[in-house]
């Protein structure tokens, strides 16, 4: 019977982190997908930054993930950092209704409801850790096991439904804060009334009735309710200046993600836009057709000479088709317009790599070591050990090789790495990193 009560109890509190998933999604983040691009998390950020600063938040655009997942889903997590489903991208209409989830979810920080939340469940698995003894101690003296369920089920049931009530609380403060924060900042209120309807027409589409017991959100008619009430007062465009943006990273989005059948309907070859080039371009690209998929991309740079992201994905197409030296020309021009980016330089120091040319090597080492002082990324550091080593710097290498393995949680190999960087390296600088490193995997070696 406690066995049994045991396997209940761990099916429970699963179902209570999915329950929960709508706000920080603990039980699924380690398996999410999350993908860089420098377009998107760019617009991310132009959208995301003034909300902050009227909430009084920092600000870090390295917070801003991407996730692909066809939802229609936007969360935060502990660190003020946003993550923003594919779906929810693919599917808004405008910049303004993003900018109302994302104000939503901004509500959902200053609120403190992740730190809340956090404590909630802890109390709810001390009440689950109650109800075990009490149930095991009625089986004891009683020899009845039903009895030890109705108890066990009970506080469970009870316990469920607090951290539910708790959480609907908690949407419906986020969307006040959602309709303060876009009052604060100039912006419609009408992207969020819209969004909700979106939401509304997918459950009805999908045959799934919202039921008011067992949910995490007040009920979507409700909301929209809430919010056409606020747009009576709010008077203020939903037209963006980066509406156009918006339509450009659809068109990326769905070039490289979506299924190519659904990609060719939303983008047909006889639509000449702008963003459908950009997705037909990469349609191409992905059917094999390079001849068509550089044509169409290079009609773009003439449109847009001054458009970073154009040269970056033809840096690309180049680079994953051989031309190397192509692609690093236009890696170079991306990186005049968008200088500081991260992505960009990584991209191209890897293709200066590729190239097999030593004399490249150094500025590829530097680009690298650039683009870690604005983020630290797994394959920057795995690229950086690379160029050390051609360049016959064997204990720079190494670290770099360790700093690798560290962000990837080999802790095990960055060790090794690491004594093998300390035997011979004779820089001060790098011991210094060394040592630093050293020390955060002994402390990470002992946490496990």
């Amino acid at each position: 019977m406690v066995a049994k009560i045991n396997r209940l109890i761990g099916r429970i509190i699963f179902c209570l982190f999915l329950c929960t998933a709508g706000l920080i999604k603990p039980a699924v983040a380690g398996n999410m997908v999350l993908i860089s691009d420098a377009e998107t998390q760019n617009y991310l950020s132009a959208i995301i930054k003034p909300l902050f600063r009227a909430a009084g938040l920092p600000f870090n655009a390295n917070n801003i993930f991407i996730v692909n997942d066809n939802s229609l889903n936007a969360f935060v997590s502990e660190g003020n950092y946003v993550f923003v489903n594919t779906g929810t991208l693919l599917e808004a209409d405008n910049t303004n209704e993003l900018t109302g989830i994302l104000a939503h979810e901004t509500g959902h920080i200053t609120g403190g409801h992740i730190v809340r939340q956090k404590l909630k469940m802890e109390d709810m698995q001390y009440v689950m850790l109650g109800s075990l003894i009490a149930a095991g101690a009625t089986a004891v003296s009683t020899g009845r096991g039903d009895a030890a369920m109705a108890i066990l089920l009970g506080s469970q049931s009870s316990a469920l439904n607090s951290m539910l009530h708790y959480q609907v609380q908690e949407e419906r403060s986020a969307d006040e804060s959602a309709v303060k924060l876009l009052n604060k900042t100039h912006q419609s209120t009408d992207g969020l009334k819209k969004f909700m309807r979106k939401i509304k027409r997918k459950y009805a589409l999908s045959g799934v009735e919202e039921n008011s017991y067992f949910r995490t959100h007040p009920l979507t008619s409700e909301r929209i309710s809430h919010f056409e009430e606020a747009s009576k007062s709010n008077h203020y465009p939903a037209a963006s200046s980066l509406d156009n943006d918006l339509k450009l990273i659809q068109a990326k989005l769905s070039g490289f993600l979506l299924e190519k059948n659904k990609a060719e309907r939303r983008y047909p070859r006889k639509n000449k836009s702008t963003e459908a080039k950009y997705a037909q371009s990469i349609l191409s690209f992905r059917s094999g057709d390079m001849p068509h998929a550089l044509a169409l991309i290079n009609e773009l740079i003439e449109e847009q000479p001054q458009n970073p992201y154009f040269h970056e994905l033809k840096g690309q197409f180049l680079f994953e088709t051989g031309k190397i030296k192509d692609s690093i020309t236009s890696y170079e021009q991306a990186l005049k317009l968008l200088p500081n980016n991260y992505l960009l330089q990584i991209s191209m120091a890897h293709s200066m790599l590729e190239s097999k040319d030593k004399s490249t090597t150094q500025n590829a080492v530097n680009l690298l070591n650039k683009s870690l002082i604005t983020h630290k990324t797994s394959f920057a550091w795995q690229l950086l050990a690379r160029g050390y080593n051609t360049l016959e710097d064997k204990a720079s290498s190494m670290y770099a090789a360790a700093e690798y393995s560290y962000a990837i949680g080999n802790l095990k190999a960055a060790e090794s790495q690491l004594q093998a960087a300390a035997k011979i390296s004779k820089n001060k600088s790098l011991n210094l990193k060394i040592a630093d490193l050293k020390e955060r995997v002994k402390a990470d070696l002992k946490k496990q």
